[in-house]
């Protein structure tokens, strides 16, 4: 078996969050592009898990490596849950983030913070080389601030806010956000399946 771990994603944040959580494993991460493999994947599942493993079962055609892939989102209870499975294509795939972002601060507005609470939600798939196929999921709770705020992090997490760290996800160092994170706990569960099996 190859010793790399090869992520279906073309995000450089997320490869190199996911770099630093799976260090450990002594396996090489690298993005679908540093692998040399472009698929075009149409996700068209119910649940995040789904869409992870549309994903990775796609690329896993492709190498005899380790597959491992996400999906992750934001759901606002206000907002029935939006955008939910649909976070990376809300409002369009080429929406900036700024602009997603304040459309849902603006959403919210008038909303008092008991009723602003959101989560963070991350299910991982793995295809390994033999075919099994295994899914985690890790989920942080917080609430929805009222403004941008942070400059880590990517995507919604400069208006996800974290209570205990009194924080938005995009002001927390890489190392507070990775223990905390729904990415971080899922690939944390992720970790200790593979451990068992490389």
């Amino acid at each position: 078996m190859k010793k790399q771990i090869i992520f279906a994603t073309g995000n450089a944040g997320k490869v190199r969050e996911i770099r630093a959580i799976l260090g450990d494993l002594g396996l090489e991460v690298l993005s679908m592009k540093e692998a040399g493999i472009s698929a075009d994947i149409e996700e068209d599942g119910a649940t995040y898990e789904e869409n992870a493993l549309i994903k990775a079962r796609e690329v896993a055609k492709y190498t005899d490596a380790i597959v491992m892939a996400d999906d992750s989102g934001l759901e606002i209870d206000y907002l029935n849950c939006e955008p939910g499975i649909y976070s990376a294509r809300y409002m369009g795939e080429d929406t900036p983030y700024t602009v997603k972002n304040n459309n849902l601060i603006e959403r919210l507005n008038g909303v008092p913070d008991e009723e602003r609470t959101a989560r963070f939600v991350c299910a991982i798939a793995a295809v390994l080389p033999g075919g099994e196929e295994v899914t985690t999921r890790g989920i942080i709770e917080g609430r929805i601030g009222y403004e941008e705020a942070g400059e880590n992090g990517f995507g919604y997490d400069p208006i996800f806010y974290v209570p205990q760290f009194g924080k938005t996800t995009a002001q927390l160092s890489p190392e507070e956000k990775n223990q905390v994170s729904h990415r971080g706990k899922a690939l944390e569960q992720m970790k200790e399946i593979l451990r068992k099996k490389i």
